[in-house]
Parts: structure tokens; sequence; C-alpha cells
């Protein structure tokens, strides 16, 4: 009897090492397939979870507007006053909703090219009125013209037919208007071939976001989605070999096993430029966990305290010598009119921006960008890109609509918030799909390594007892 019992003794321990082993031996074999099959799927290719997801979003993205409307446009004219705004909004747009075009591969180089549609379709339901809601605005032709046309003789000429078209310093414009393009009364009249339709995103609809090339991380999983060539706005090819600014991914993924230390680098075409967000918290969305990513407010920093940036500062009057920070001239790419771009209600700016303009309240949680990343994929799940259009306007002598102006101003038009989550259906099958094998399979190797030391320790504790009892 004695033997057997240390006989079944031993042989319970051996198979609680064999267990503990096994688990042990699983967690490496476990994390190699788990990294296999990640790296399977993430490459953008037929017949993988990320293409499919790529080539048409399967999240709902909405691009909300707050429209800064003046109040007091005759006073600002006159006695070159401080701009009394009111924030009008949200006033929603469905975008992102077709799917990418002239999808082509190139398994020599490992890369993909593309374009992406643009198309928005207004939401009532999620607005506060109607695409025909009315502001009062800067004049954005009246405004650009001193930057364009810098030469005092053609501002005079300019002005007969700014005062013929009974045009001014702002405007009344409707919402539809304002975002998509309305035809100018003032360049209708000017006698030489330029664009008369404009507007802060003309034009939009049934146009498409250039052509990007991205490798598809068939050679090299860390490359994936990253961009390799852009072909898009006027001007942006000269500039970004100057500035290098095509870095990073549109955005939409990265490449996988995201780590809390990286930086994410993104491109927006919006903004003309590459932009990058760096680790803020940790999340649970709809079950799965994320890693939140945020730009930071050093990404608006001056080039004085951010030499990146010194592709946008263009002036040394404006800029105040490149000490400006908070916004950023992106005028090089588009066509030389005078458009920053800033953080929500001047967010993380210098003081001297808000000064001379009125109702102004930066808040953070409101107006600050995101990416919930999930980690092992690099899928964002959910984001919120929130940036403000700005127009320089400037005194101009030769034309009377601005001639009163004592000071520059850097006037807000709108601001936007572009969101998008994962929606329900998607989560489930994410979490199906991927959270839930990588955690089951963690937890059988966590649940195998655990019993196998327990029975280990449990039947050596009894053998020794069982010696020791042997032995008196």
């Amino acid at each position: 009897m004695g033997c057997n019992r240390n006989c079944g003794l031993i042989a319970g321990a051996v198979i609680g090492a064999v267990l503990a082993v096994f688990g042990g031996i699983l967690m490496p074999v476990g994390d190699m397939l788990i990294e296999k099959t990640i790296k399977k799927e993430v490459v953008l290719e037929e017949g993988t979870i990320a293409f499919k997801n790529w080539v048409k979003t399967g999240t709902d993205v909405y691009r909300q507007f707050w429209i800064f409307d003046v109040q007091n446009p005759d006073e600002v004219t006159v006695n070159s006053s401080k701009i009394k705004v009111k924030q009008r909004g949200p006033y929603t747009y469905r975008v992102r909703y077709l799917a990418k075009e002239n999808i082509t591969q190139d398994p020599e180089t490992h890369t993909v090219s593309f374009l992406q549609p643009n198309g928005a379709i207004f939401e009532p339901s999620l607005s506060v009125g109607t695409e025909d809601d009315t502001f009062t605005i800067l004049n954005l032709a009246v405004a650009a013209a001193p930057q364009l046309y810098p030469n005092t003789f053609m501002q005079g000429i300019l002005n007969s037919f700014i005062k013929k078209s009974k045009s001014s310093m702002f405007q009344n414009r409707t919402l539809k208007e304002l975002l998509w393009g309305y035809t100018d009364p003032f360049l209708n009249l000017v006698p030489y071939p330029i664009t008369t339709t404009i507007g802060v995103f003309y034009p939009y609809n049934n146009t498409a976001d250039g052509i990007y090339k991205v490798f598809n991380g068939k050679d090299d999983i860390s490359k994936v989605a990253i961009i390799d060539t852009y072909k898009g706005r006027k001007n942006l090819s000269y500039w970004s070999s100057y500035c290098d600014l095509i870095n990073g991914t549109d955005a939409a993924s990265f490449p996988p096993f995201v780590e809390k230390t990286r930086v994410l680098q993104f491109f927006s075409s919006d903004i003309c430029r590459s932009i990058y967000a760096v680790f803020g918290a940790e999340i649970n969305l709809k079950g799965i966990p994320v890693y939140r990513f945020i730009l930071p407010s050093f990404a608006f920093a001056s080039p004085f305290q951010n030499p990146d940036n010194h592709c946008f500062c263009t002036e040394k009057i404006i800029s105040k010598n490149c000490t400006l920070y908070g916004v950023l001239d992106i005028g090089k790419c588009k066509e030389g009119k005078p458009v920053y771009i800033s953080l929500p209600h001047f967010l993380h700016g210098s003081p001297e921006l808000a000064e001379p303009i009125e109702s102004l309240s930066p808040n953070e949680e409101e107006h600050s960008t995101y990416l919930d990343v999930e980690p092992i994929t690099g899928f964002t799940l959910r984001f919120a890109k929130r940036l403000q259009v700005n127009m320089l306007v400037k005194p101009a002598k030769k034309i009377e609509a601005l001639k009163n102006l004592k000071h520059n101003y850097i006037v807000p038009i709108l601001w936007l918030n572009e969101t998008g989550t994962i929606g329900d259906e998607k989560a489930e099958m994410f979490r199906n799909q991927v959270t839930g094998k990588i955690n089951l399979l963690g937890l059988v190797e966590i649940v195998l390594l655990s019993v196998g030391v327990v029975m280990f320790i449990a039947f050596m504790i009894s053998y020794c007892a069982c010696r020791s009892k042997r032995v008196n």
C-alpha cells in the first residue's frame, strides 16, 4: 500500500509538472500563433479582415460643424472692434461612406494605390437646423485679396470690383454655401480667368482625395497602411518634399502590436500635413481594450518651441518672429489663400490669438483630438478629429472694406468634429474573431500553468509528508 501510495503521489507530481511545463510551453507557442494570425489578417490584400474593412469602412463616420456667427460686423468694419461671435451647431453630415476606387496592387513594391471618393450627406436629425440656415461670416474673397495681391495698384483695381458688387468685410451665407461653395459676386466681376466659386471645402462632393499609395504589409508588417506617396492638393507635393510632411497612415489603422511608447504618425489632407498622437490612457470600448492616443499641444507649438513646425511659419509679422503658437499657416497648399488651422476655440494657442475675438471658450474635453486604437491589430475603433478653420484678414488702405482695420485678425470661420465609433455588430464580430480568441488562449495557458504548479506542489508536499511518517 505504501508503495502504491508513493507511486500515486509521484505520478500526480509528474502530471502536475507536465501540465505546468505544457502551459509554459504553450504560452510562447500561443503568442507565436496569435502573432502569425494577426500578421496574416492585417495585410491589405483580398481575403483578410483588414482589407474588407479598409475598402469600405463598416463604421458610420460623421462630420459635425459649428459656425462662428459674427454678431457685430459693422462695428468691426468701421471701428476695428473686437469680433463678437456666437457658436452655432452642430450641423452634421455623414462622410466616408463611399468605398475606395481604382484599387491596384503592386506585387513588386508591395504597395496598393487607390482613390478615396468624397461625399457628404446632411443628417437633419443630428443637426440643430437646416442647410439653409444663414450666418454672418467673414467675406472669404475680400479677406484674401490683400494676401493674394499685395501690390497697391492691383488692390486699387480689385477695390472697384468689390464696391461694384457691394461686397464688404462680412457677408451673409447659408450653411450649404459656406461649406460647399457659392458664386462670389466680387470674383464674378473680375475680367480674368479665375475660379469664381468659393467655399471652405469647395470642391468636395463628387471629387476624390488624391491618389494614395500605401504599403500593403505583405513583405514587412511594420509598414502596413503607411503612406508611400500622395498626389493630391495643388502644391502639396512640393511642400511635402520640402517639409517631409507625408508620414504615417491615414489614421484608420496602424501597424499591429502597438505599444504605449509608440508615437502614431498620420496624414490628413484637410490640413495638408502629417501630425502625430501619443499615448494617453487605457480604455474599454464595448468590451474591447483599446489605447487612447491624443494629439498633444506640442504638435501646434511655435517653430521656436517645435522645430518640426518651421514649414508653417511663412513670415515674421503675423507669427511674431515665429513665436506664435496654436495655429499653423497652410496657405501654401490652399493656393496662397491666408488659411490657418488650429484646435477649436484656439485651444492650446497663444493668448493673443483669442484676444480680438469675444465669446471663445476652449475646452480640453470638447476640443481635443484622440484615436482609440486596438493594440494587437492596430485598428482604430473610435476617433474624434477636431479642427478649426481660420482666415487672416489684414488692413488694406486701397480696399475700402478693409481700410479702417487697425490690426490683423485671425478670424475663426468654423470648427469641425469628425467622429466614428465601431458599431455594436462589428464590435461583437471583433470580440469573437480577435480579442475573444486571444483571451481564451491566454486563459487556457494560465489555467494549465496554474493547475500544473498547484498539482505539483500539492503532491510533492503529500509525498514528503508520507515519507516523513514512514521514517518516524
